[in-house]
């Protein structure tokens, strides 16, 4: 049965035992609530997309308490996403990171530029302190796929129900517009493509790339 919990050190010792014993479990982050696991179980994972229902077409995020961890993970950022992780992150930024030999996560996906990732650091006390407990976290939004994304822990549990073990309650996070994920292109202004536009809009991202307004483009 999904238990609510406010957030303290019992609940978040719940959530490390939770998440390595390959189950899942609902945290606030700085937009949305999010639903999360094991990176490096694909039975945790399996069990992810089938709670929310979500396509294996589509990937996963990982949740990270800070920059440094991006390299500690196996990851690298290109050029101009490491500019604008410099800008943006602790926030609602996703870059695509690419995957060295050395990295170890079951959330990959192969692109035509090899193994790729989305990362997020979450300027929220409440997430970090999630992931201080459990360690870096694969994540989707914690709704049923094609649902809208939820604000609260009780929307989280009126959607997954029984299908999660622990509820982190945080009270209401910033939503609803998720972060923004962006991708190295480099055919495209700045050398980024914008995967899904989200909190930060298009014409800060071309602006911390030093080419002004670019008209909502991405």
């Amino acid at each position: 049965m999904g238990v609510i919990a406010a957030i303290n050190q019992d609940s978040l010792a719940e959530l490390r035992r939770v998440i390595r014993s390959g189950g899942l479990a609902v945290i606030p982050t700085d937009t949305v609530y999010g639903i999360v696991c094991d990176p490096y179980s694909d039975a945790a994972i399996d069990t992810l997309f089938a709670a929310k229902e979500r396509p294996r077409s589509k990937s996963l995020q990982v949740l990270l308490p800070s920059v440094a961890a991006i390299d500690q993970l196996g990851l690298d950022l290109p050029d101009s996403l490491a500019r604008l992780s410099s800008r943006f992150l602790p926030g609602a930024f996703s870059p695509i990171c690419l995957a060295r030999p050395d990295c170890r996560l079951k959330t990959l996906r192969q692109e035509a530029a090899g193994l790729t990732q989305a990362v997020r650091v979450p300027d929220s006390d409440d997430c970090r302190a999630a992931l201080a407990a459990a360690g870096p976290l694969a994540a989707s939004s914690a709704n049923i796929s094609g649902h809208p994304s939820v604000q609260s822990v009780q929307e989280a549990y009126d959607q997954l129900g029984d299908r999660v073990a622990l509820y982190l309650d945080g009270g209401s996070t910033k939503g609803p517009t998720p972060s923004t994920v962006v991708a190295v292109q480099p055919d495209q202004p700045g050398g980024v493509t914008i995967l899904r536009q989200g909190a930060i809009g298009s014409d800060r991202i071309f602006e911390a790339l030093g080419m002004g307004r670019q008209g909502g483009r991405g």
